[in-house]
């Protein structure tokens, strides 16, 4: 598992996540993190691409 998490430890962070975002949140907030993720490789990418045509 990442980081030692076990399936119990993601299960509670799973109910705290639904607890302070709600459950019509959810959908924008992982939409939002994956266009961000995306955005990220991409500019990464983008930057390392660059470094080695210099």
């Amino acid at each position: 598992m990442p980081m030692g998490l076990g399936p119990f430890e993601l299960i509670v962070i799973l109910l705290i996540v639904v607890l302070v975002f709600g459950a019509g949140k959810l959908g924008d907030v992982g939409g939002a993190l994956g266009k961000g993720i995306r955005e990220f490789r991409k500019e990464a990418s983008d930057n390392e691409a660059s470094t080695k045509a210099a």
